[in-house]
């Protein structure tokens, strides 16, 4: 929805949510409940996915094996699969749509090429899809009816 004031410009309504093209970020290390939102963010067709592949350990434990010594062994107990009837995840990872990576050295001296090219998409994408407020309706006639 859009606010249209008696004078000035149309605004959004829901001033602090964003409008815009969305991006996830990933890499080797994305373990579990990242990749399951990295996978959730892209069958959703929220955006697209940069990085480097995801670790691929999606099948979840169960802390509740409790030992003698009062520590827990975990067990593998439930992989996650899709609509279409495949596993996820587990083994494989999850693929980005654009591989970037963070190379060591560069990343030790505080560049980050996964965060610029992300940047860099998505400030195309603004350019080349804006999402302007659009323009007001004529106003309502809310005079009364002309009496007979």
């Amino acid at each position: 929805m859009y606010w249209q004031p008696r004078q000035g410009l149309p605004y959004w309504n829901m001033q602090g949510a964003f409008r815009g093209p969305l991006i996830v970020l990933c890499d080797q290390v994305t373990a579990s409940d990242g990749e399951a939102f990295t996978e959730g963010f892209r069958r959703l067709g929220l955006g697209k996915v940069l990085g480097m592949r995801t670790w691929g350990g999606e099948i979840w434990l169960s802390a509740s094996n409790n030992l003698a010594d009062q520590g827990i062994a975990t067990a593998a107990e439930m992989g996650v699969y899709g609509p279409e009837r495949k596993w996820l995840i587990e083994g494989r990872g999850v693929d980005p749509d654009m591989v970037v990576d963070n190379p060591p050295h560069a990343t030790f001296d505080g560049q980050d090429a996964q965060l610029d090219a992300a940047i860099r998409f998505i400030s195309e994408e603004i350019k080349a899809h804006p999402n302007p407020v659009p323009a007001p309706p004529p106003y309502p006639d809310k005079s009364f009816p002309a009496s007979r």
